[in-house]
């Protein structure tokens, strides 16, 4: 299926690895010029090395997504770089070093609702001007729709995303921009969460291994593939959803 992107420009955070470098490799396979962001100044160059190998036109910069003004002079500078853009997407999380206490609270809320409310905002008046494909993705989680665990900041603050999704697809409707979120099962890869928790926390890894009825976690394209196909002119007609990718290991029925 040809998903008519070639060409577009896309913009994504936190794709130095895992599911954020998995969507900026997809969107370079289809044809688009890739801008990306991501803490690791030695991950983006990498990164970009390998967009630009597949003939495309990459470039990133190390970002605190957590800060305001780190962010909007990202989304600034990619504009500049690319001539413009036609897609956002928001992926970067706190997952990792979001702890329970008031500190991780306050710091998923820096990073996960602030860093990506003032990343779209940011991004809203560049995309205003692309002529076509005019797109947005949030990168959820299916902890924002089915509790797992104790509460903890991470699913709390990934369902207040969900609720921004909804309002901005109704907004910016108007406009010809879709926007849409995907909520990602449990995904496996080199140097991510269940990588770390298969090593360090075996029992917690194998019960959440048979909590998957396809027997195994996800990919990272995998998530990626669904990430770019509602980024495209293809799905057109979709917006305002969220898009569960989880193997079915979420049993509430989506109404």
């Amino acid at each position: 299926m040809d998903l008519r992107l070639k060409g577009k420009k896309a913009i994504v955070t936190g794709a130095s690895r895992g599911i954020g470098r998995a969507i900026a490799e997809c969107f370079a396979d289809e044809g688009c010029d890739v801008g990306i962001c991501a803490r690791g100044a030695d991950g983006v160059k990498a990164t970009v090395a390998a967009l630009q190998a597949k003939g495309v036109k990459a470039f990133g910069e190390a970002v605190d997504v957590g800060k305001g003004d780190e962010i909007r002079r990202w989304v600034a500078n990619m504009d500049k770089a690319l001539g413009g853009f036609d897609i956002y997407v928001s992926n970067v999380s706190a997952l990792s070093i979001a702890t329970a206490d008031e500190a991780g609270w306050r710091h998923a809320l820096d990073v996960d609702i602030m860093g990506t409310v003032n990343g779209v905002e940011a991004a809203l008046p560049v995309i205003e001007r692309s002529s076509s494909a005019g797109a947005i993705i949030f990168i959820s989680t299916t902890g924002a729709i089915q509790v797992y665990g104790p509460r903890k900041p991470y699913p709390s603050v990934k369902s207040a995303m969900l609720a921004y999704m909804k309002h901005l697809s109704h907004d910016v409707a108007k406009k010809g921009i879709r926007v849409n979120a995907v909520s990602p099962g449990s995904i496996f890869f080199e140097g991510g969460v269940w990588d770390k928790r298969k090593r360090e926390e075996p029992e917690r890894y194998e019960r959440m291994l048979k909590l998957n009825p396809l027997g195994r976690f996800g990919k990272p394209e995998e998530i990626a593939a669904g990430v770019v196909f509602l980024a495209s002119p293809v799905s057109g007609y979709t917006s305002g959803t969220n898009l569960v990718i989880d193997g079915a290991s979420t049993v509430r029925i989506q109404n």
